[in-house]
């Protein structure tokens, strides 16, 4: 006779946060509650609201049946779903008065704003600074066994523009992943002024991490002129470069000015061309002195030169270039020529 195992499947209970949610209509649920399943008559309903939760209790003045019904699970005394609409409305990065103005047009109930913040600063934000913490050490952990030393690109984002700005944070980055490593909040008046937030976040950010025993090799910045008298007097030991994006902008508003000036209406033509010249300079040479006779070599290709006296880049490298052309070439006496070789030459682009 053959027995049956006892063992049976039990697949894991759904986290809560991953339960469906659905939309329901007030009426079609006290529907539900009308009636009492024992002998039929109608029921006396209580109902209890708390932001999005809702709880019913049913209770039958004749066959003395009752029963308390909740919308959603407890944690703790905080009903899930509060805190779940916290929590998406928190990490998704929305607005919780747009969200609120939804719900109240759609006469869903919904927590008030003091209770968002509430969660805010009691479950998410502890949440995701213990997922940083712990994520930040394995990052650290990495970068600091990789042979040679970190490569690392640092900037600041400031809460406002220009001058008035009372809170920077600088993020520091590990180019060889793409993740941030190390993040330090700085507020203007710890180091003299808004103006020298991002040189004090990036001295915070270097020793935090030479104390995590990571070795900087090599750090991209922007071309703030603290942060490079810091690197090229007190930090030499670290190798400076300069973010092509801002250099690229900074040329880019040059050529833009240029191009107001008399007989220079022509240049703006050239603007996007000389922009993405500068981006593939900066990513097909293999030394700085390569990518400056590829820089300079569009002085001459913009007069239809495409030869250079240069060992380094003898020659333009696209095919011949024949026919009609939307760009006119520039003459070497023109007013446009001179202002852009002067930039170009000077390095003050």
């Amino acid at each position: 006779m053959s027995s049956l195992s006892d063992s049976t499947i039990v697949s894991p209970p759904t986290p809560k946060q991953d339960i469906v949610k659905y939309l329901v209509y007030e009426d079609c649920l006290l529907a539900l509650f009308h009636d009492c399943p024992i002998c039929q008559r109608t029921c006396e309903l209580e109902k209890y609201v708390r932001g999005t939760f809702l709880s019913i209790r049913q209770k039958c003045p004749f066959s003395d049946y009752s029963r308390q019904w909740k919308s959603q699970p407890i944690i703790g005394s905080t009903p899930a779903g509060n805190l779940q609409l916290s929590a998406a409305v928190h990490f998704t990065g929305t607005s919780f008065r747009q969200i609120s103005k939804v719900l109240s047009a759609l006469k869903v109930c919904n927590i008030v704003e003091s209770t968002y913040f509430l969660h805010a600063s009691s479950f998410m934000e502890p949440c995701v600074f213990a997922v940083w913490k712990r994520t930040q050490a394995d990052l650290i952990q990495e970068t600091k066994s990789r042979p040679g030393g970190a490569e690392l690109g640092g900037d600041m984002r400031a809460d406002s523009p220009g001058h008035c700005a009372k809170y920077g944070s600088y993020s520091m980055m590990d180019l060889n992943t793409g993740k941030i490593i190390d993040v330090q909040l700085v507020q203007s008046n710890e180091c003299g002024g808004s103006a020298k937030m991002e040189k004090e976040g990036l001295i915070r950010s270097l020793d935090f991490l030479e104390k995590s025993a990571v070795k900087v090799a090599s750090i991209v910045t922007d071309r703030h002129s603290q942060i490079q008298k810091l690197l090229r007097i007190e930090r030499n030991d670290i190798e400076h470069f300069y973010d092509v994006w801002h250099v690229a902008k900074g040329v880019s508003k040059k050529v833009e000015a240029l191009a107001k000036m008399k007989d220079c209406n022509e240049l703006k033509r050239w603007q996007q061309s000389l922009v993405n010249h500068l981006y593939w300079c900066a990513i097909s040479s293999s030394s700085g002195e390569e990518a400056v006779a590829k820089w300079t070599s569009f002085s001459n290709h913009v007069q239809n030169i495409h030869s250079h006296d240069n060992v380094l880049f003898p020659e333009c490298l696209h095919p011949a270039l024949d026919g009609s052309r939307p760009k006119k070439w520039l003459k070497s006496g023109c007013i446009s020529l001179r202002c852009i070789l002067m930039k170009m030459e000077t390095g003050n682009s």
